[in-house]
């Protein structure tokens, strides 16, 4: 007995002996750049800026029916407030209300390059505007924050990408590779026809980009538990999307000789073994070089968890939602209190990680739900997941360099985003696609992503313009 807790022992302090000796080994290979003076933005900018979000560019479902005098009026704001962008670059109208800029290149041989942002926003809810700092579409500015929607979600995108192009044409710039500058009109409602079409368009031109630059990453200010650094997130993947309406059919009957197994009864309980039946979480090379860059910047004890993933990964892998997800959406059933109804329906949303297929989610939910009277069907566009970006491509370094330049001292990382952005519609004309617009998220400002008082910090509009000015003078060089 003596031996076998000696060998326990020993066990024991070799398993805490690896655990120390992984932590204070653990430290970060990232590079560091000397920072850059970031060029002025005026404040004819912001005013520009303003004006963008003063134009009702509302996606308000599939399929999307465009207010054209809106998205009309701001196509011709666009004309007047960047005079040589309309001037000197190659501008097509695709499906109606999408834009693509090309900025020809000096280099034939080099690959192109896309840069991308959507002009739709989501509609607001009229019962919450009085809990608006200021009105939705007014672009003000008050306490250094400009309100309205697409301050965040994306005519921050749009605008900065304009100015800084704007910019770079007012100052000589002739770039070698080409720019494309692509914004779709139905992003917030999927993207099939605006950036849908812009993709296959420039598929069809025979278009094969280095990279792309679209929305869905950030930079997150006191976003991560225990870094006091700011960390820019740079996704190299997303998740796909899927959802499914469950439909069960019964007899129904009266509600005072109720069966066993009822109707509604029935779709709540195949709900619950979903929910219960989870897909695995899963570490991927992506999540684990996250981790390896953002772990060693961590106190301690959090700093041995992310060092020992081998041991204490399974929590961090649950905080970074690391699989496919299982989400109840839609319930409907029953037509009166006293009658068990003959059918019920339940959606439910899933975004799939990478690796796993929009199939094998409904092999799954036909496995755990194992009820022959409920049909699976299909109720939304099926987005399979995206391939995964190279994060060690000079492409993704180049865009490293520039947030490393613009903001000293801030953690670069890739990253997995849960939800979708257009770059779907552009597998076919590059395989690295990059998901960052330097905004900076905080608790303070991140449930403004599609709800109440979405706003932005005005300095920080200013450093997303310098961000595309420096990224397109960094790829001049």
């Amino acid at each position: 007995m003596k031996r076998i807790l000696m060998i326990i022992g020993a066990a024991i302090l070799l398993l805490v002996l690896v655990v120390l000796v992984k932590t204070l080994t653990f430290t970060s290979e990232t590079f560091e750049v000397a920072s850059v003076t970031p060029i002025e933005v005026p404040d004819a900018a912001l005013e520009r800026f303003q004006k963008a979000i003063q134009y009702k560019t509302i996606s308000f479902g599939y399929p999307a029916t465009p207010d054209s005098a809106e998205f009309y009026g701001f196509h011709n704001f666009l004309a007047e407030a960047f005079p040589l962008i309309d001037s000197l670059l190659e501008k097509k109208v695709i499906a109606g209300y999408s834009l693509l800029y090309k900025w020809q290149g000096t280099d034939a041989s080099a690959k192109p390059v896309i840069l991308m942002s959507h002009m739709d926003v989501v509609p607001v809810d009229e019962g919450t505007l009085a809990n608006w700092e200021a009105p939705p579409f007014s672009g003000e500015i008050k306490n250094g924050f400009i309100y309205g929607r697409g301050t965040m979600d994306d005519k921050v995108g749009v605008m900065s990408i304009l100015e800084a192009v704007e910019m770079s044409l007012t100052d000589g710039l002739q770039p070698k590779r080409t720019i494309y500058l692509a914004f779709g009109h139905d992003e917030e409602v999927g993207g099939e026809q605006g950036a849908g079409a812009i993709g296959k368009y420039l598929e069809e031109q025979g278009v094969s980009a280095e990279f792309v630059v679209d929305e869905g990453g950030y930079v997150a200010d006191g976003m991560v538990p225990g870094v006091k650094k700011p960390v820019a997130i740079i996704n190299v993947a997303e998740k796909g999307f899927i959802s499914y309406e469950l439909t069960i059919t019964t007899p129904g009957g009266h509600s005072s000789m109720p069966p066993a197994d009822n109707t509604i009864g029935s779709l709540a309980a195949a709900i619950v073994k979903l929910e219960a039946n989870q897909f695995p979480y899963k570490m991927t090379p992506t999540l684990q070089e996250q981790i390896n860059i953002v772990g060693p910047e961590m106190p301690f004890m959090q700093k041995m968890a992310f060092a020992n993933t081998w041991l204490l990964g399974g929590k961090i892998l649950e905080g970074l939602n690391a699989h496919t997800t299982t989400a109840p959406t839609i319930i409907k059933g029953g037509v009166k209190d006293n009658v068990i109804p003959t059918s019920a329906t339940a959606v439910v949303n899933f975004r799939v990680m990478p690796g796993e297929t929009t199939q094998e989610v409904l092999e799954h939910i036909i496995e755990v739900v194992a009820d022959d009277r409920i049909t699976i069907k299909p109720v939304s566009s099926i987005n399979e997941p995206s391939g995964v970006a190279d994060h060690n491509s000079p492409s993704y370094q180049l865009i490293s360099k520039t947030v490393k330049q613009l903001m000293p001292g801030t953690i670069v990382t890739p990253g997995l985003l849960g939800g979708g952005t257009d770059t779907k519609h552009y597998r076919n004309v590059s395989e690295n696609q990059y998901r960052f617009f330097p905004i900076r998220l905080s608790p303070d400002n991140a449930t403004g992503f599609h709800g109440i008082n979405e706003h932005l910090a005005v300095d920080n509009y200013r450093e997303v313009v310098q961000f595309f000015h420096q990224l397109i003078k960094n790829m001049n060089e």
